[in-house]
């Protein structure tokens, strides 16, 4: 029986691992020795691709968010702090970055080698290609247009560890490539896209943000074996985004303070008159 996945050709030249849901296979817990002190699977930071900056993650009510910027595409940036693979099952607006579908930790997802930082841009559209992540209207967001607005403005990380692999010996194989997982067409569903737009103009607020799918890139990565080391994520990473402004009118970042004036009542001119009698 051949794999259902592949292993990339180098990951030193920067190609990614993918994986695809287990079939009917059961997983594996390992207790890690008790002198083992836990560690976090992996970082999770946001970095905007337009600027370069990696952007500040404010805390507010137990929950973290960043300031995007309409326009500007971004990256999901994952480093595995581990000695070992991780698994990281990703989402943004609700929606699975690899398939497109309504996101559930059980799906496909990117393998990260120990050690690994990986930039995750866009939505995976081949294993060649993607399109960009980028900052938009929320009408304007790939959720939105494709009938699924009520998750827009959030960036889910399920994180996996890997199950002990047996140690068997393996016979060589030629690898035959699987039927490539056709991405969903941004209009596929013409049905679903009128719905789309018009769930999203009943949105009363117009300026919150979104993730569209933005212009095509190149993005190679290939298929990998990977066994879960449990059902359930060993760690859920949560962030959620809108603009600055918004940010600020919720309490979610301080509002600028105006420098103090070492002059403030000084004008511009002359000694003016002095009022009629």
């Amino acid at each position: 029986m051949r794999p259902n996945l592949f292993r990339p050709a180098s990951m030193a030249a920067g190609l990614l691992a993918l994986v695809l849901p287990a079939c009917s296979v059961m997983a594996l817990t390992v207790a890690a020795p008790a002198d083992t002190p836990p560690t976090r699977p992996s970082e999770v930071a946001i970095v905007d691709r337009t600027t370069g900056e990696r952007l500040p993650i404010y805390g507010h009510l137990g929950e973290r968010w960043v300031a995007g910027v309409p326009g500007h595409r971004y990256a999901i940036s994952v480093r595995n702090q581990t000695d070992a693979r991780v698994l990281a099952v990703m989402s943004v607006d609700g929606l699975n970055v690899v398939t497109g579908e309504t996101a559930g930790w059980d799906q496909r997802g990117y393998v990260f080698a120990p050690g690994e930082r990986y930039d995750v841009a866009g939505w995976r559209k081949s294993q060649e290609r993607i399109a960009a992540f980028e900052f938009s209207a929320l009408p304007d967001s790939y959720a939105a247009r494709t009938g699924r607005p009520d998750n827009v403005g959030v960036i889910g990380v399920a994180l996996f560890r890997e199950a002990p692999r047996p140690v068997v010996s393996i016979a060589p194989f030629s690898p035959e490539a699987p039927a490539e997982a056709s991405a969903p067409e941004p209009l596929r569903q013409s049905k679903a896209a009128g719905n789309a737009s018009s769930a999203a103009d009943r949105l009363e607020d117009r300026t919150r943000l979104g993730t569209a799918h933005g212009r095509s890139e190149n993005s190679r990565v290939a298929y990998t074996d990977f066994e879960r080391a449990q059902s359930t994520p060993d760690e859920i990473i949560t962030i959620r985004y809108d603009r600055r402004e918004n940010l600020v009118a919720m309490g979610v970042i301080a509002p600028p303070v105006a420098a103090p004036s070492p002059f403030p009542s000084s004008i511009a001119g002359f000694v003016p008159d002095p009022p009629a009698r």
